[in-house]
């Protein structure tokens, strides 16, 4: 049996500012950094030993992943970063204010953007675009590892890790639109032989 930590960046500036991020790079809040350093603490509280870490190339994630491994006192683990775990990309929407846009473009369109399936923004993703880089990452990548009982952390986005989460507790294209992954919440799984998860739980 094998352990899996989902683990969404910190809060960002622009989380805290409520722009569209996307690719955009953009420091940790001191709150984002206390949100790391707390996911840290109840990993080592748990006793986890972790053996290989996987991350999007984007900087709050990384630097989410090195303040938590920092307080779980875990760092010389092998981190793998790959852009196939990048946040959803938000296309002409990074960088605006939500409620800005949602004036712009009107509420409904807004709300079709940010919570349909498969409806994209302009040159942007939807979440069924993220899903479909982030998946075959997933299950080429990771599973491999999972399958050897190696226990690995995902430092991502909420949207990447949404798809994920969609494959791994099987939802539907509408629950997992209502599904928010808090930022800074470590999410274990364990995992058994097949790849396939035995249990589930928020630390």
């Amino acid at each position: 049996m094998s352990k899996l930590i989902l683990l969404r960046h910190g809060q960002s500036q622009w989380n805290l500012e409520n722009r569209f991020t996307g690719w955009i790079d953009i420091p940790l809040t001191e709150q984002g950094i206390a949100e790391a350093k707390s996911a840290g603490e109840k990993i080592k509280a748990q006793g986890i030993k972790l053996d290989i870490a996987f991350t999007s190339v984007l900087a709050r994630a990384i630097d989410t992943l090195t303040y938590c491994l920092e307080t779980a006192e875990q760092t010389t683990l092998p981190t793998i970063k790959d852009q196939a775990l990048n946040e959803r990309h938000y296309g002409d929407l990074q960088g605006l204010d939500k409620a800005e846009t949602a004036k712009q473009y009107g509420d409904a369109q807004v709300k079709i953007w940010r919570r349909s399936y498969d409806v994209p923004p302009p040159n942007g993703e939807s979440l069924k675009d993220t899903a479909a880089r982030t998946l075959p990452y997933y299950y080429d990548q990771i599973v491999p590892v999972l399958k050897q009982g190696k226990n690995v952390i995902i430092s991502a986005h909420g949207n990447s890790l949404r798809a994920i989460v969609m494959i791994l507790d099987k939802l539907d294209e509408k629950q997992i639109l209502e599904l928010n992954i808090p930022n800074g919440v470590p999410i274990v799984y364990d995992i058994d032989s097949e790849g396939n998860p035995s249990s589930k739980t928020e630390l």
